[in-house]
């Protein structure tokens, strides 16, 4: 397996839904809260990026582990950001101010050997559970319908994913995304979304239910959420690809995993 998945939980941002084709490099300043230099992620509280995203805390995929070098929980850094319809990344990263002493990164979560079980419902309305696709291997992503940023990045790299998988493939493959909002995602609201978002529904089910069967489901997946004032969501960003066996076969932590990556990782699992 490829790294365990993210201590802290990360803060969605919020992105406007146009101009996301055009790249744009943001310099911005905050203090890291926690350091996974193995998985090249830091989680950082940020000051507001004008004309992208609120002041808040989340984490970021950094383009080299030696960026974080040195770096540690209680820094004050600057860094470039770098933006385009498929990447958030930190390109560059400098200590303005070192952390107190005595500080350490968080601990990273206990790895799952086997995925957890789910029966949640389509959009389709129908109910669909993990075990019925023992044998294929399933991508399971979380994404809400009314996520400004990450969600949206997510689905296109997973659409990629799809569009470009081989035929002989396809039956052997699914697809699995899990409302992190199912009082407002109904069935008809995520197929609303896949349609967006130009998603193949032939061997992808985009999943909802009951608020308390969701959350028994993110927290088997240790996804965090945080519910904020004005009612949007903060959560944990993660694809896991699970093995015709239901074993885990790989951890996406954060927006990294190229498509073609991630296409050459189905290869090996379905081998």
């Amino acid at each position: 397996m490829r790294g365990k998945p993210f201590a802290a939980a990360v803060l969605a941002f919020a992105l406007a839904a146009c101009g996301l084709e055009r790249e744009q490099t943001y310099e911005v300043t905050g203090f890291v809260q926690s350091v996974d230099a193995p998985n090249k992620q830091v989680t950082i509280s940020h000051e507001e990026i004008p004309g992208f995203m609120p002041a808040m805390t989340m984490n970021f995929d950094v383009a080299n582990a030696a960026l974080l070098e040195g770096v540690a929980p209680g820094a004050r850094v600057a860094f470039g950001l770098r933006r385009n319809a498929t990447l958030l990344r930190i390109e560059s990263l400098r200590v303005v101010v070192p952390a107190p002493p005595g500080d350490a990164a968080a601990p990273a979560l206990e790895e799952l050997e086997i995925a957890p079980e789910f029966a949640l419902v389509d959009q389709d309305g129908r109910t669909a559970k993990l075990s019925d696709w023992r044998g294929r291997a399933v991508f399971v992503d979380f994404v809400f319908t009314r996520c400004p940023g990450p969600c949206p990045i997510q689905t296109a790299r997973l659409v990629d994913v799809q569009r470009e998988m081989p035929p002989e493939l396809a039956p052997r493959a699914q697809f699995a995304s899990i409302t992190l909002d199912p009082e407002y995602d109904s069935p008809e609201k995520l197929r609303e979304y896949a349609e967006r978002h130009q998603a193949r529904l032939d061997n992808w089910s985009f999943l909802t239910g009951d608020p308390a069967q969701v959350q028994a489901v993110l927290d088997a997946y240790r996804i965090g959420t945080i519910r904020k004032p004005d009612g949007s969501l903060d959560h944990v960003v993660a694809t896991f690809l699970i093995a015709p066996d239901g074993r885990i076969a790989h951890r996406y932590l954060g927006l990294t995993g190229r498509a073609s990556e991630m296409l050459d990782d189905l290869r090996k699992a379905l081998s």
